[in-house]
């Protein structure tokens, strides 16, 4: 049986284990990320927290729906269990009727048939080869800059928040995130969690660049990348990835780019040799 469970009801301890031993496990999907990066979320939970599904809700003019949360790239259904194509319909077949929209990114292993559904493209990259095999996959002009010197930069891992919020708003003619986006990010980082992790780049002891990204027991997930024109000319977003590549070469961690559906930055991820995931994307709406 799926049941739908409120926030106030869920029992945390057990949804979160269910998404920490669960197959096709996300960041994104643990309570204490929920709780930074949406207003509120709810769950459906087959039986005993056998397989859980987490739904961000708001409520808007007296109508509620499941919305897509800025920093979330995929939920879905989770369980340490085969998940196969009935279980997922039957958890979307659960969704309350309450909910007039659902706008709802699932996972990359949660593969379904809908009419309501369209796939999406990520790519990750394996880490369980040496910097050397790894960069064997790179394109030419990849494999150009990753033999470049850094020079005079400083990667400082480890940044503190403040400073690296106080760049990354005095970029956002660039990055045009919304003012909910930035202030869910700032409690993101605020948290504290060793899972969330902040870099930056300085050069001549000015700040031009830096990333914001995620570490769970299987991925590395490259969130928030932020540069200014400065770093752009110096190819920091390539320094940057190269120096992840490197910490964890030749361990059981993907890096995930998170995306995209944009041209140039897809091929910017391709260009390390990253390869295609396939994720998916369902919307329903039912006007009232």
């Amino acid at each position: 049986m799926i049941a739908y469970i409120e926030n106030r009801k869920i029992d945390i301890e057990k949804y979160d284990k269910c998404i920490a031993t669960s197959l096709n496990t996300r960041i994104y999907a643990f309570s204490w990320y929920l709780n930074c990066v949406t207003d509120n979320w709810s769950v459906l939970v087959l039986n005993d927290y056998e397989a859980v599904m987490p739904l961000p809700v708001r409520k808007k003019y007296g109508l509620n729906y499941i919305y897509q949360t800025p920093w979330i790239q995929q939920l879905g259904v989770f369980s340490k269990n085969n998940i196969d194509e009935d279980l997922i319909l039957n958890f979307i077949g659960s969704i309350p009727k309450k909910f007039v929209l659902v706008d709802y990114f699932l996972n990359s292993e949660n593969q379904f048939q809908n009419k309501n559904v369209e796939s999406r493209t990520n790519y990750i990259l394996d880490l369980n080869k040496s910097f050397n095999e790894i960069s064997k996959g790179f394109n030419d002009n990849r494999k150009r800059l990753s033999k470049k010197t850094s020079g005079n930069i400083v990667l400082k891992k480890n940044a503190g928040v403040g400073e690296f919020l106080d760049f990354y708003q005095s970029q956002s003619m660039d990055y045009k995130t919304h003012s909910d986006s930035f202030e869910k990010l700032e409690e993101l980082l605020k948290v504290g969690n060793e899972s969330v992790q902040i870099w930056t780049v300085k050069q001549n002891n000015d700040l031009i660049g830096g990333l914001v990204w995620l570490k769970d027991k299987n991925r590395i997930t490259y969130l928030t990348p932020v540069a200014n024109k400065e770093a752009k000319k110096n190819f920091i977003p390539t320094y940057l990835v190269l120096e992840l590549i490197k910490d964890y070469q030749n361990s059981d961690y993907i890096l995930d780019f998170e995306g995209s559906m944009i041209p140039g930055v897809a091929q910017f991820y391709k260009s390390f040799g990253a390869e295609e995931e396939e994720y998916y994307w369902y919307k329903r709406r039912f006007w009232i």
